[in-house]
């Protein structure tokens, strides 16, 4: 499918947002059409399914998360990208787990939401139901629970500070997909934490010691010099 073919809803009550977003996401090849609140986004996506949403969170009579919650509850495997100006890892994290494929920080660069989007459709064709709406999501002999918070290594739980967890979590559900560090220290720790990205790095090596990975023959995570890490193995959902 290409993008000519890719049909976006866009789900917000900021008519600026609306109004420029439409257009530029059209210009790049995208169709566009838009509602204002969660509720008319339900209507919407009952009588024509888009193949993406891009949805905002703070949002009058349906907030964005609930519109989620509603979604999946109804097994709508539309994939979802959240706008959200929510500053704390805790209402991210939660929020992928609420099953958002990812989100976006206000203000943002369009050609990264752009990005985003074809990084999130490439993600939802390979993998029925979306990693990021699977509870169990298995890499040779590594195993990740996300429901109870427990990864395991050749039948071995792992001892994983809470950090090291999340950023593993969210590695296997984006895999082969370079992960600048600054994007990963937004997901893990949020920037209200005054952190640098030497953070990241020190849980990199955490979860290579506890997957017994090499860096200079990785079988899991891959250094991209100057850019970042990308998960390599191959994923399955399990259970």
């Amino acid at each position: 499918m290409s993008e000519k073919n890719t049909h976006i809803l866009i789900v917000d009550d900021d008519k600026d947002i609306i109004n420029s977003l439409n257009p530029f996401l059209e210009r790049c090849g995208f169709e566009c059409e838009s509602a204002s609140n969660g509720a008319l986004a339900l209507k919407r996506i009952q009588v024509t399914p888009p193949d993406l949403i891009v949805c905002d969170v703070i949002m009058p009579e349906m907030d964005g998360r609930e519109f989620l919650r509603q979604m999946r509850t109804a097994k709508l495997t539309i994939p979802v990208i959240m706008l959200t100006q929510v500053g704390t890892t805790y209402e991210k994290i939660l929020t992928l787990e609420e099953g958002a494929d990812d989100y976006i920080n206000k203000p943002f660069d369009p050609m990264e939401l752009v990005a985003r989007i074809k990084s999130v459709l490439r993600r939802s064709r390979l993998y029925q139901p979306s990693l990021t709406n699977a509870w169990m999501i298995s890499a040779g002999d590594l195993i990740v629970n996300r429901q109870r918070r427990e990864a395991y290594y050749q039948g071995e739980l792992l001892h994983l500070t809470r950090r090291a967890f999340i950023l593993l979590e969210y590695l296997v559900t984006h895999p082969d997909e370079v992960l600048s560090r600054e994007r990963l220290l937004e997901i893990v720790w949020g920037w209200e934490n005054v952190v640098d990205t030497r953070a990241v790095d020190s849980r990199i090596v955490e979860l290579r010691k506890a997957l017994k990975d090499q860096t200079g023959e990785p079988r899991y995570i891959e250094t991209i010099p100057q850019q970042g890490y990308r998960f390599i193995h191959p994923v399955k959902i399990s259970g």
